[in-house]
């Protein structure tokens, strides 16, 4: 738990894809590689920027145990094994851990909502099978996760705390209450870690600027870091301008770090979007990127898989 705890860098690490809709796990090794050189501390695997929802489960379950065999000696594994319902949630998360995971990502029941007594209980059940952060993301569950629903679960043995999307003032209440946060906005994060208290944070922007985000989660140096933050704010403000993973996947693409494969129904940012990202991404030197080189590209250049 202390080492979970201690973890102020995660990427939810993107799953590439070869020209026939399979798991590239050559670039997807890559990817990872280039966390484990940058210092970052864990991966999330199939979250929401690695299209666990897209995935099947035999896909999912792969990847973790393909990072535990892999990686496992060099990064926390957190297997994103929630799901909206609670019966295939405690099957994955057992799996997940009988495979060497370190840690569950665990979401509440999304579309088919229950009850905020039905949300504890869900969390309960999942929290009994190993230690879990829980993952509080309501623009896309349609359901806060309030105090109301995470202090009670705190005490659990093993609840490592909270990824939240709500914003600082909520981390900033939690961390006072000693319940740890990590930010899952990659725009708030420097100011979450630094002036709110958070203990890092869950990062989508982490999988193109690893080196980057790994500076601004460090507390040397902090008001160089500042700067940075500012410098990257319209780079990670880009990245959400679409639903993630959308921008991420596409940036990818445009600095040759993946193959320019989508899994529908995700499909690439438009080009005077992309002309955005583009002059975004030229002004960071290529080193600091992951990928070779970088392209505007053209519409004709992604190819949609199923």
């Amino acid at each position: 738990m202390k080492r979970l705890k201690a973890a102020s860098l995660m990427t939810a690490i993107k799953t590439p894809y070869t020209d026939k809709g399979e798991v590239c796990l050559k670039t997807y090794d890559f990817l990872i590689e280039q966390q484990i050189s940058a210092g970052v501390d864990g991966i999330i695997v199939g979250g929401t920027t690695g299209e666990g929802h897209l995935l099947s489960w035999e896909e999912h379950l792969m990847l973790i145990a393909h990072c535990v065999n892999n990686f496992g000696d060099k990064l926390i594994i957190v297997g994103n094994t929630g799901s909206n319902n609670t019966r295939e949630a405690i099957k994955a998360t057992e799996n997940g851990f009988a495979i060497g995971m370190d840690a569950a990502l665990q979401i509440n029941p999304y579309y088919g909502r229950t009850s905020i007594k039905g949300v504890s209980e869900h969390f309960k059940r999942v929290l009994e099978i190993g230690p879990a952060f829980i993952y509080n993301v309501p623009g896309r569950t349609g359901q806060d996760l309030t105090p109301e629903i995470i202090e009670p679960l705190s005490t659990h043995k093993n609840f490592i705390g909270v990824k939240e999307c709500s914003g600082n003032d909520r981390i900033a209440y939690y961390e006072k209450r000693g319940i740890a946060c990590w930010s899952g906005n990659d725009d708030e994060c420097y100011v979450g870690r630094h002036v709110h208290g958070s203990h890092g944070v869950i990062s989508v922007a982490s999988n193109i600027i690893p080196g980057f985000m790994r500076q601004l989660m460090d507390k040397d140096n902090v008001e160089e870091s500042a700067k940075l933050n500012d410098n990257l704010q319209g780079l990670m403000k880009w990245l959400f301008c679409e639903p993630n993973p959308i921008a991420i996947n596409t940036a990818m693409i445009m600095t040759d770090a993946v193959p320019n494969n989508f899994r529908l129904p995700y499909i690439a940012l438009t080009k005077e979007q992309r002309k955005v990202g583009f002059e975004l991404l030229k002004a960071i030197e290529t080193k600091d990127l992951v990928g070779d080189s970088l392209s505007l590209l053209e519409d004709s250049d992604f190819n949609y898989c199923i």
